[in-house]
């Protein structure tokens, strides 16, 4: 493997260096010796011994069409060649090109008209999405899931459900009104879902039946609550899927009561589920969708949102509304057409992509068969998880999800005689669940590789 700046200096200087003069309020700093990597491709990390590592959350789902890209690497040398900078004040070809792309394949999906707006990151994708609705609808308010995460701006933080990402910082204007998801295998409400008949969306439907429960005039009807922003799919909250025709019934709920649906896929968007969009699975139609992540396979920041006409054309948002220096900054929208481009000219990918998914859940199964502290498994295309508890298997073990992560990224574990390591990720209402986001571009044999290290892993955990 090619090697970067850090094999000139050992890692402890690294590490050193780092403890001097880094902020630890960054993500890195969760753990206490972050794990150094000086190459990757494919499916793989390299640490700065060139050991390998095979990845199974791809920079959390950034890289969705695996590390080093040749095609899309190539088209950034391309931009960087040509026109690697310019003022988001000026049009060039990819910006257009990129926003035709994605607003024709949702005239595909939704048979809706809409329009494309750029910005830089999700959290920032997620402030344009509040603010596009609070323009529409002139309410502030939102309704939002439990456990739902849209990023850690101030006005980001408003609508993710997690505390502690507004603990100490408080947050500006209305806190989003949260209600419980679909998180079956712990329902909220203590229901079996086989014969719950969707009891949580008859929950939310009461909210409506008067004044008094603080969300909606009967006789004006007018609900304070402009819109309900929601992953279809949770990803920080642990890769959970609701069942089969939950969204139909909410969606029923939400267009009566005049409430606008924003679609949060910045995470689960760009295929990971086996479509474009984890919403499609739902078979429902969004008002807002926000992406990201992926669309650049991880090459340069790049984010937006997709609106129906309505809510996005010129007259009801006309220029300046929301602005970003690098807002549909060249090489984002050059690496992000290319990659719409590779899955447009990719044959049979949706039908690839819930192949692998099965294969690799039937491999989840099989661990689960064979480790009673395997609580729950599940999968929708290539979002998978894990669900780490104790023996009985309800009860949540964060230990023991801490200890598979970081036992994978010690690089002693073997597949085929060699040695080599794996890098997984937690999520979860617990912290507890292992969520697995490989490259969609995975092989069986790497599926069957990751089956392998996850079995040498549980195995030394019930070892310890």
């Amino acid at each position: 493997m090619q090697q970067m700046v850090s094999a000139l200096i050992t890692d402890e200087k690294i590490r050193e260096i780092d403890d001097e003069y880094s902020s630890f309020g960054d993500t890195v700093h969760y753990s206490k010796n972050p794990k150094i990597f000086s190459g990757c491709l494919g499916s793989y990390m390299y640490d700065t011994g060139n050991i390998p590592y095979l990845d199974l959350q791809m920079w959390y789902a950034s890289c969705n069409l695996g590390y080093r890209n040749e095609r899309i690497v190539n088209a950034v040398k391309n931009c960087l060649d040509t026109m690697p900078q310019i003022a988001s004040r000026f049009l060039y070809d990819y910006k257009v090109l990129l926003t035709q792309k994605i607003a024709q394949a949702n005239i595909k999906r939704f048979n809706e008209k809409g329009r494309v707006h750029f910005n830089v990151g999700g959290a920032q994708a997620t402030e344009d999405a509040i603010k596009l609705i609070r323009n529409y609808t002139k309410k502030n308010a939102l309704f939002a899931f439990m456990g739902g995460y849209h990023g850690r701006t101030i006005g980001a933080s408003s609508v993710t459900s997690s505390f502690r990402y507004r603990e100490n910082f408080g947050h500006f204007g209305d806190r989003a009104y949260f209600i419980p998801f679909p998180y079956c295998y712990r329902c909220h409400y203590d229901k079996k879902c086989e014969d719950c008949n969707f009891y949580c969306v008859k929950m939310f439907e009461k909210l409506f039946e008067n004044e008094y429960k603080s969300v909606y005039n009967p006789n004006s009807k007018s609900c304070e609550y402009g819109a309900f922003i929601m992953e279809a799919i949770q990803g920080t909250g642990g890769y959970i899927i609701p069942p089969k025709g939950y969204f139909k019934e909410l969606k029923r709920v939400l267009d009566k009561f005049n409430i606008k649906l924003i679609v949060d896929e910045i995470q689960m968007g760009m295929y990971r589920t086996g479509k474009l969009w984890s919403i499609e699975h739902f078979d429902v139609t969004p008002d807002v969708i926000t992406f990201g992540k992926s669309l650049t396979n991880g090459m340069n920041p790049l984010s937006g949102l997709w609106a129906k006409e309505e809510y996005i054309n010129p007259k009801i948002w006309p220029a300046g509304r929301t602005h970003s220096t690098y807002s549909s900054n060249p090489i984002g929208t050059c690496s992000g057409y290319e990659v719409m481009c590779i899955f447009e000219e990719t044959k049979n990918l949706e039908e690839e992509i819930k192949r692998k998914g099965e294969r690799f859940l039937s491999g989840l199964k099989y661990l689960m068969k064979n480790f009673k502290t395997i609580g729950n498994v599940d999968g929708l295309g290539l979002a998978l998880r894990i669900e780490c508890t104790k023996n009985d298997r309800i009860t949540p073990d964060k230990e023991l999800c801490d200890f598979i992560i970081e036992e994978g990224l010690k690089g002693n574990l073997f597949y085929k005689g060699k040695k080599c390591g794996i890098v997984l990720n937690n999520g979860g209402y617990y912290k507890n669940v292992i969520t697995i986001v490989p490259a969609v571009t995975i092989t069986d044999e790497e599926i069957d590789m990751a089956i392998e290290l996850l079995a040498q892993l549980f195995k030394k955990a019930g070892e310890k």
